[in-house]
């Protein structure tokens, strides 16, 4: 699902190295990336290049990367955000997420997750800017909420649509039942985590996937999309 050319990347981190991992892996990727090693140098990027997705690393001296997601939000409310933090700590990501960030990930991580998560956060804000997204043998339209799996367009609830597409867009990597509550259903989902459960066995069998080689069950662990 690689992305058309114009979409730009903002990478605030004071680490330098870890700017540099990034920045290698998305520029490969075909993406507009912009770099900045403190929140006001970040701000009068966005002014002038008002970048399409935000990643932003939580401890930065001076400004810390949860005054600068406010500070984003306030002036660019379709950015999408990321934060990076080194720890897991449920207060810091309890507060990135009220403060408007979509999404959160754990130092050290791999450069597929956080592309995934990237694609999937410009799917959220910005599907005008992919169209109809291509997984084969799966295709994603967004503008139209369908999906096709080969020849046939399934037909799938909102839900259903929604950890479809989560699914597919993450395909690879293998996604714990809190993490898609979190992404699908929201943070503040209330309700049993077997509902995850439930709408796996639902898409599987739209899927005709029966012996589950589409939609694989890692134990333990969760769940992992794997492509022909």
């Amino acid at each position: 699902m690689r992305p058309s050319n114009g979409i730009k990347i903002l990478l605030v981190d004071d680490e330098p190295n870890i700017l540099q991992f990034i920045e290698l892996g998305l520029l490969n990727e075909g993406f507009e990336v912009l770099t900045a090693q403190d929140g006001a140098s970040a701000l009068e990027m966005v002014k002038e290049y008002r970048p399409h997705v935000a990643v932003l690393d939580i401890m930065m001296p001076g400004m810390d990367g949860f005054e600068l997601c406010a500070r984003l939000k306030e002036s660019e409310r379709s950015i999408g955000i990321i934060m990076l933090t080194a720890k897991e700590q449920v207060g810091d990501r309890v507060k990135g997420l009220s403060l408007g960030a979509d999404d959160y990930m754990i130092k050290p991580f791999s450069f597929a997750e956080l592309l995934a998560r990237i694609q999937a956060r410009l799917r959220n804000h910005h599907p005008h800017l992919f169209g109809e997204v291509v997984a084969e043998p799966f295709r994603i339209d967004d503008r139209r909420k369908e999906i096709r799996y080969g020849e046939r367009t399934l037909e799938l609830s909102p839900t259903e649509y929604e950890l479809l597409k989560f699914l597919v867009s993450h395909h690879g990597i293998v996604l714990s039942k809190p993490t898609i509550l979190d992404q699908v259903w929201g943070y503040d989902f209330g309700g049993e985590d077997n509902i995850v459960e439930v709408y796996v066995r639902s898409l599987r069998e739209k899927l005709e996937d029966r012996e589950h080689r589409l939609i694989r069950t890692i134990r333990g662990a969760g769940y992992r999309v794997d492509l022909p």
